[in-house]
This record gives structure tokens, C-alpha cells and sequence, in this order.
């Protein structure tokens, strides 16, 4: 945390005041997109509002600012963008805006948060996908690149900047210098992530990347994989294949807490949200499980029925009685409990006493 600001600042225009928080950013540790990010929003704000002092920023132009940015979006950005883009870009904006604000000598409360908006579902591979992938590769650098990001979790710059010394075969972990949040962080490695790195640096020298891509090229390798393997192009991203880490490690039973300080998530917030796919797992296992003990009950009381299970009305697709759609093969609504007419053997709907 950067101790606020002295009298100095006073004197300073607020280019200036911005130049000189960046570079004690810079200092602190953070990484270069992080600053990239600060400098981005700060420059937003000041573009706009046209102020060249920091004494004539006031609440009212920062809420302008917030307003006209919600309502028309960033305009050099060119097309039409989502509404739920442009809010969560100025929610990281105003935390970025109200960081400098505060270390400047204003009250924090002069920087009203923009909320963020609510995350989409997450979408992850399957093992079969994985698998595919694997498959798919052409040589050692496209199966290091699958493994390290589906068993470790790291994100794509923070893969990108690994170098041969992060990297300790012997316990089987690499330490992540360029995190997010400026902090370091270990992951572990799995068995064939551990394989794959130790033929890997065997040809690399000290302070050498281990993936020696930019961005971009990492991006076009993942995309050449997925289309090789034969998977929609638009579900196979870098960042998914993080997505893919984290929910297989709540289905196997990882504690929030640990898959938290894996992924490097600075509030356990936004490590909650793969809990809804343990969700899914879970409502599986209960229509799978009880489901099938219901129906071996149902089918024994039947057996002294005159009625058959091939007697089951097949055309009923909703309850007769409360109107919601049925499951196929129900014998009574999993709603209500109506009990569903069966079919006798001339065709005529009855209803069991």
C-alpha cells in the first residue's frame, strides 16, 4: 500500500500527480498491464473532464464522467459494445480512479464504485476435450502449453513470463513472479506438466522463457489445437482452460480457501462462482440416484396392476392436472403428484386405486 501523498503533490498539475503515482506503482511491484490499466483509467477520467489542477476535481465531474461512460461507452473502441463490458470496465476504473484520489489527499468517498456486473456462467472443457487437445498436439511446446495451463491454472501472461529459473522439477512446483496483483504465488505440477518441463528446459538457459510466445501467438497455437481436434473454435480460449482447472479441483474436493491462493484470487468472492458446477454435479447425482430407487418402488407396486409399464400413456407430455411439462416414462408429476392416466388394453385412459 503506497503512503499518501505530501505537500509536493500541491504543486503539481494532474498529469503530473498521475506520471508520479504510476512510477510508485511501477516501484511497488506491480506488473506492467496492471499499471497499463491504472493509467488507462486515470487518463480517462482526465481527458474527459479536461481538469489540469488537482483542486478543481470534484464529485460532480467524476459522476459525469461515470455517467456519460455507462450511457455511451468508449467510443475509440469502435463497434457496438455490451452494456455489461462497459460496466465492468468502469467498475475497475473508478476502484483505479478512487486508488489515486485517495493517495492524493481526497476522501475516498468522493469516487462512487461503479457495481460489477453479476458473472456469467463459466465455461469449462470436459476430460474428453482435454484429451482431444492433447491428441491434437505437433510437438512438445503445444503439449507443455495444454498441460501448464490445465494443471496448474496460471493465466496466460503469467505462463508467457515463466522462465527456466521459476521453474523447481525437484518438488514439483513453479513460483509465479508476474502475478496479477503484483504478488508472488506457487503452483504445482502434475506428473506429465513435470515430464514435459523437465524436456523442455533441458534445452532452454537460465532467465529463458519456457514458452517463448507473445499473446497473440499463444492465442493462434490454443485456436489451431481446437480446430485440429475437431472443438468449436469459440469455446477453446487460454482463460478456459484456467476455468477447466478450477472446476475439476471443486468436483475432486478442493477447499475454496486452497483453490483460492492457487489462482491467485486476491477475494475468495470470485472463487465461489465454480461452486455452481459442483451444483450441477450434485442435482446429477440426486436425479440419477433417486430417481431410479423411486422407479424400482414404483415398479414393484405395479406388478399386481393390470397394467403393464408398456401401458404407460407415452403421449402424455404434460400434467393434466397443474399443466408442467413431464419427464419421459413419469407415472405420476414430479410437481403436484397427480398420478398420470395409463392406457388399457382397448386404449382408454384409467386411473389407478
Amino acid at each position: 500500500m503506497l503512503t499518501k501523498a505530501g505537500d509536493e503533490i500541491k504543486e503539481m498539475s494532474s498529469e503530473q500527480a498521475a506520471e508520479y503515482f504510476l512510477s510508485l506503482l511501477s516501484a511497488s511491484g506491480l506488473s506492467e498491464k496492471t499499471i497499463r490499466s491504472y493509467r488507462a483509467a486515470i487518463y480517462d477520467f482526465l481527458n474527459f473532464s479536461k481538469v489540469k489542477r488537482l483542486n478543481e476535481i470534484s464529485q460532480n465531474l467524476i459522476l459525469n464522467w461515470i455517467n456519460y461512460r455507462l450511457k455511451n461507452g468508449f467510443e475509440k473502441r469502435g463497434g457496438k459494445e455490451e452494456k455489461r463490458k462497459i460496466q465492468s470496465t468502469m467498475h475497475y476504473y473508478t476502484l483505479f480512479l478512487r486508488k489515486w484520489l485517495t493517495w492524493a489527499g481526497f476522501d475516498s468517498k468522493i469516487v462512487p464504485i461503479v457495481k460489477k456486473p453479476q458473472s456469467g456462467e463459466i465455461s469449462a472443457l470436459t476430460k474428453e476435450e482435454i484429451d482431444k487437445l492433447f491428441s491434437s498436439s505437433r510437438d512438445l511446446l503445444d503439449m507443455l502449453i495444454i498441460s501448464l495451463l490445465f494443471e496448474t491454472g496460471m493465466r496466460a501472461n503469467e505462463l508467457l513470463s515463466i522462465t527456466a529459473d521459476d521453474v523447481d522439477l525437484t518438488d514439483g512446483e513453479i513460483s509465479v513472479k508476474n502475478a496479477k496483483y503484483g504478488k508472488v504465488r506457487t503452483v504445482f505440477l502434475g506428473e506429465n506438466s513435470k515430464f514435459l518441463l523437465a524436456e523442455r528446459v533441458k534445452n532452454i538457459s537460465s532467465g529463458e522463457r519456457v514458452i517463448p510466445l507473445s499473446y497473440n501467438g499463444l492465442y493462434k497455437r490454443i485456436k489451431s489445437l481446437a480446430k485440429r481436434a475437431g472443438i468449436p473454435l469459440e469455446k477453446v480460449r487460454p482463460h478456459i482452460l484456467r476455468h477447466t482447472f478450477a472446476t475439476e479441483a471443486v468436483r475432486s474436493g478442493m477447499s475454496l480457501p486452497a483453490l483460492q491462493k492457487i489462482l491467485g484470487h486476491s477475494d475468495i468472492k470470485v472463487t465461489q462462482i465454480y461452486t455452481h458446477l459442483l451444483k450441477d454435479d450434485l442435482k446429477k447425482e440426486y436425479y440419477s440416484k433417486f430417481t431410479s430407487s423411486r422407479e424400482k418402488t414404483m415398479s414393484k407396486n405395479d406388478e399386481s396392476s393390470a397394467f403393464n409399464d408398456e401401458n404407460i400413456h407415452e403421449d402424455i407430455k404434460f400434467c393434466p392436472n397443474c399443466g408442467k411439462k413431464l419427464p419421459p416414462g413419469s407415472k405420476f408429476c414430479p410437481f403436484c403428484g397427480y398420478r398420470l392416466p395409463l392406457v388399457g388394453s382397448d386404449g382408454s385412459n384409467q386411473i389407478e386405486t
